[in-house]
């Protein structure tokens, strides 16, 4: 009971019943022995946390009272000024006395000490540890946890009023203190205090004391593992030795488990005389726990009391100061509601007659004007009038509308780009009502119908279709000669007409089709102004959106009032966004009319659009305001429709497909002037057209093609591509003639020199002048000049067979062909790299080859034939460089590795005019060894070989002086004399004749003389060099 006093009500009734039970009977008596030594540790190391907390705790301590003096802390009676240190309070403070005694009974002031951390602030204090109602079983180790901020159980958020504290925060004051220090502990350790050796030696006596009775016990006691169901410990508490064996209750058996009983109590005082002994160190902490409580209670009774009039003077001031104006702005709050309400029944009311008016818009075709007011009549549905049970069907009635007049605008497009395409092409260029165009245009835009140029596409190209059938109708009706109920077909009715009359046809659907582009292009372009103006604004209106969120003051001329700025505001309290625009829209004034009619909310545009739908509507003119108002940029059109209009990429993407219309509509015209083409070309017809002919078939295509490129800004291919198809045909046949022309030709030419006609004379001048074209042809005149026995070309003479005249003027032809199809180069060129490689070919079988003595019935193939050949071949090589330089500025850059087929023929060319003189030299070549070889030294002087020699010579200089110019027969005969001079040497060394001077050197040096008097008295061999030194063998 002694520690029921002691201790608080909870903590000192457990322990008393701890050490109650401890001592009820004899066999449990050695575990209340072992209950009471752990309760001692466990009180110890209570005690002593609490002394060490209650040692560092700032609150000073008295010096009077029990010696324990190593608890306490003297106070240096000199005032010091020391830092205000921010710590946790000591949870069980004792008694303050002095100024701090009164400012603890003051208790904290709201005001001043609201935010300065004080002890009524603190979350852990040993009533609230040991009276937690939350606990349904005490803690295991409640005895044995160390005391702190950590001894309940409890997360403690850190205090939002104490700076975090590191170690450099005391560096200053280590610095400061470390000298004073140092001399303190120095005195310290020399003199010490009495009060402090007293204490001490008194806790060491007490302590020794202890000690010595404790040690009385036995150690098996204080194990921690001690316990009694172990038989080895509860033999050694219980010894069976002091009991009888046979069972029966002698007297010394009674003696000794007596004496043991009173060992056992010993050691149970022992213990709670020792636990006694440190509860009583510790009493005045107990002790001061309690009053700190008393106090903490009368200081909340004070506060509580502190509030009660707080609260009081609150009320006061709220029913002095607050009641009255509270009730005036509620008033006006009331009266502002009043206000609104009238404004929600005059909307109400232009609501209700949207319906009508949609109507009588939709009766004038006022498509625009009408889904403006259903979006508008949407908008105040959703924002201003939601929930009112008389409109719940109007919204879907609205839907209805607006389906329906979707359907209304894409007939009326379809009907309105029918009738634009179809009407006569005579008319002017003008747009047919442009206004109901925009109007229908801008309508489709805002309902997100895109796909109206798809509609519009299709009647193109029925239109197109009835273009062309259209001007077959017309010209068939012009020709007599077809029969239309028996040729029904277009097809076989175009195929019937003469060619002049068909091309008439084409040329008409041509023109047709110009003018059938520059209706669509003109119209489409109306459509995409259309559409960029939509984009415009749409942009124009996201800039104003990004400038209004960014705060920025886009235009100078519209003032922002204090209105608009607090429209958020407003909208928090209850207000409408249109209520709060219509507020600040009368306190503009009626000056800014314009800026006014551009910024109106979703009530002033349904009251506008109710008044235009019950006045007179004017077609035109109310589309086009209509529209205007939507497309400004501060608009409420706009603002109220932004999300039904397209967004600029989808926007975009139309106007793109505008573009791409207009490229459609060139490919259709383009593929329907196929189909004329085509039909006239299924029987071949255009394939049997002369050059003439086909050149005016192309170049009227190639003129259409432009105009549409030029008008469309598009490259169309599939008529270029029918007219390319249609020209290799052409061009096919074109060669294919030529070629067998010229074959039959070389099968009838006899290699004889040809007479130059005039006209052939003048075609090779003109083609000297630069022009490679075919010379038009004179009318015939009295006067006929004479032909010439040589074709003359850079001051050379060319004696020619007719059939080298005929092809000069072939792929003369050729070239002239080219200059009026360019698309054909490439083949043209293929076709006469063909035509020159036949002819080299064809003249090699005949001439070398001996085929002409087959063919045309030649007896020999002679010198003269062999010569004649090689000129001829030396001319057409003479011309190649000229049609390689006329076909290169036809080409493209990329084409020119073509040309290299002329490289090609010219190697031939001159490698077959090789092969023709080394003919020659090889018939010279022949003679010379067949006559040499009879050669014998001996008179009379000149031989008959040598004259035989000469002989052939001139024969042979004869042959070919007036075919070969000067300097290729002196080359000719330089190389014949050094075959002369080979075979002479080499007979001379079989007849062993040698340079001597001997008689047969003296008759060969006559023959020889002879030789270089003949050869050297032909013409244009006089300065000829013989040499004829070298037939002699030199002597070694």
């Amino acid at each position: 009971m002694y520690l029921c006093g002691l201790l608080p009500s909870r903590f000192g009734c457990q322990m008393a019943n701890i050490l109650l039970a401890s001592i009820i009977s004899l066999r449990v008596t050695s575990w209340s022995l072992q209950a009471a030594a752990v309760v001692l540790a466990s009180v110890e190391r209570c005690t002593n946390a609490m002394a060490s907390s209650h040692s560092s705790s700032p609150v000073p301590h008295p010096s009077s009272g029990v010696s324990e003096g190593i608890f306490r802390k003297d106070r240096d009676p000199t005032p010091r000024h020391y830092r205000p240190v921010h710590s946790l309070p000591d949870v069980c403070p004792k008694e303050p006395t002095g100024e701090a005694a009164r400012g603890l009974c003051e208790g904290p002031s709201v005001v001043a000490d609201q935010h300065r951390w004080t002890v009524y602030n603190s979350k852990v204090n040993l009533p609230a540890a040991l009276n937690d109602p939350r606990l349904a079983k005490r803690e295991s180790d409640f005895f044995t946890k160390t005391w702190g901020l950590d001894f309940a159980e409890t997360e403690v958020m850190p205090s939002f009023y104490l700076p975090n504290i590191t170690k450099e925060h005391f560096g200053p004051y280590l610095q400061e203190t470390a000298q004073r220090e140092k001399i303190h502990e120095r005195c310290k350790s020399i003199c010490s205090n009495k009060d402090e050796l007293d204490a001490v030696s008194s806790i060491t006596n007490n302590h020794d004391k202890s000690r010595t009775e404790l040690e009385q016990v036995p150690k098996i006691f204080m194990k921690p593992d001690f316990a009694l169901d172990d038989p080895a410990t509860f033999n050694a508490v219980l010894p069976w030795s002091h009991f009888n064996s046979a069972g029966g209750k002698s007297s010394r058996d009674m003696a000794s488990s007596r004496l043991l009983q009173e060992k056992l109590s010993h050691y149970l005082d022992v213990v709670e005389v020792s636990i006694a002994r440190q509860i009583s160190l510790r009493s005045e902490a107990f002790f001061h726990a309690m009053s700190s409580q008393h106090e903490l209670q009368d200081r909340l009774t004070e506060t509580a009391r502190a509030v009660a009039v707080l609260r009081g003077r609150a009320a006061a001031i709220e029913r002095i100061m607050c009641e009255g104006p509270l009730r005036a702005l509620r008033q006006a709050l009331t009266r502002s509601n009043c206000a609104r309400l009238h404004n929600k029944l005059k909307l109400m009311a232009a609501v209700h007659q949207s319906q009508p008016t949609v109507q009588l818009l939709l009766s004038t075709s006022e498509f625009v004007g009408a889904l403006e007011l259903i979006a508008t009549t949407k908008e105040v549905l959703q924002l201003e009038l939601q929930g009112i049970h008389s409109f719940r069907h109007l919204g879907s009635q609205l839907c209805e509308m607006e389906k329906l007049i979707d359907k209304m605008m894409v007939g009326d497009f379809s009907m309105y780009s029918r009738s634009d395409l179809n009407r006569s092409l005579e008319d002017d260029g003008q747009v047919m009502e442009k206004d109901r165009l925009e109007s229908l245009v801008f309508g489709l835009l805002r309902q997100r119908k895109l796909d109206f140029l798809d509609i519009y596409s299709d009647e193109m190209i029925l239109a197109a279709k009835s273009i062309v059938t259209q001007s077959v109708v017309d010209s068939v009706s012009q020709i007599e000669e077809i029969d239309t109920d028996i040729v029904t077909k277009l097809a076989d009715q175009m195929r019937l007409m003469t060619f002049p009359q068909w091309f008439e046809l084409l040329k008409s659907v041509f023109e047709n089709f110009i003018l059938f582009l520059k209706r669509i292009k003109v119209t489409l372009s109306v459509v995409r102004n259309v559409v960029l103006e939509a984009l415009d604004s749409s942009q124009k209106s996201h800039l104003l959106e990004r400038a209004a969120a960014g705060g920025l003051t886009v235009a100078p001329g519209t003032p922002l009032n204090q209105e608009e700025a607090e429209l958020a505001y407003l909208t928090h309290e209850g207000l409408f966004i249109s209520d709060a625009l219509n507020d600040a829209q009368l306190h503009l004034g009626a000056s800014t009319g314009q800026e006014q009619s551009s910024t109106v909310g979703p009530r002033q545009a349904l009251s506008r659009m109710d008044g235009c739908g019950s006045g007179s509507a004017s077609g035109t003119t109310e589309s086009s305001t209509s529209r205007e108002h939507a497309f400004r940029p501060g608009g409420a059109a706009i603002s109220s429709s932004e999300d039904l209009m397209p967004s600029d990429l989808e926007l975009g993407r139309v106007a793109n497909n505008i573009q791409e219309l207009l490229y459609t509509a060139s490919d259709v015209s383009h593929d329907h002037c196929v189909k004329v083409l085509m039909a006239r070309a299924k029987d071949g017809s255009l394939e049997r057209l002369s050059s003439a002919e086909f050149v005016f078939l192309s170049q009227a295509v190639e003129g259409f093609v432009r105009d549409t490129e030029k008008l469309c800004c598009r490259r169309s291919v599939s008529l270029r591509g029918a007219l390319q198809s249609q020209a290799n045909r052409f061009v096919h046949r074109f060669h294919e003639e030529r070629k067998t022309k010229l074959s039959l030709l070389l099968d009838n030419e006899r290699w004889k020199q040809a007479e130059v006609p005039a006209e052939f004379q003048d075609l090779v001048n003109s083609i000297a002048d630069g022009r490679i074209t075919l010379p038009e042809r004179k009318p015939q005149g009295t006067e006929e000049r004479k032909p010439s026995d040589y074709l003359h070309i850079d001051g050379q003479k060319y004696a020619v067979v007719g059939t080298v005249l005929l092809l000069i003027r072939i792929f003369l032809e050729y070239c002239q062909c080219v200059n009026d199809i360019p698309s054909i180069s490439t083949d043209m060129l293929t076709r006469l790299s063909d035509l020159l490689k036949h002819f080299n070919s064809r003249s090699c079988q005949l001439v070398l080859g001996a085929g002409a003595i087959q063919v045309v019935g030649l007896k020999t193939i002679t010198t003269k034939n062999l010569a004649l050949a090689s000129r001829c071949l030396q001319l057409v090589v003479h011309y190649i460089p000229v049609i390689r330089a006329h076909f290169e500025t036809k080409l493209a850059p990329k084409q020119y590795s073509v040309l290299r087929h002329f490289d090609h023929i010219t190697k031939d060319y001159n490698d077959h005019i090789a092969e023709i003189s080394a003919k020659l030299m090889a018939i010279m070549d022949s003679l010379f060894e067949k006559v040499l070889s009879k050669y014998e030294v001996k008179a009379p002087m000149p031989s008959a070989c040598f004259r035989n020699v000469c002989k052939q010579m001139a024969k042979m200089h004869e042959a070919l002086y007036e075919l070969l110019p000067e300097e290729q027969a002196q080359m000719l005969f330089l190389r014949i004399n050094a075959s002369f001079k080979m075979h002479l040497k080499r007979q001379l060394a079989r007849l062993g004749v040698h340079h001597d001077g001997g008689p047969q050197h003296g008759l060969v040096t006559v023959d020889v003389a002879f030789y270089t008097e003949n050869v050297q008295s032909l013409r244009a061999l006089e300065k000829l060099d013989l040499n004829m030194a070298e037939i002699w063998e030199q002597k070694r």
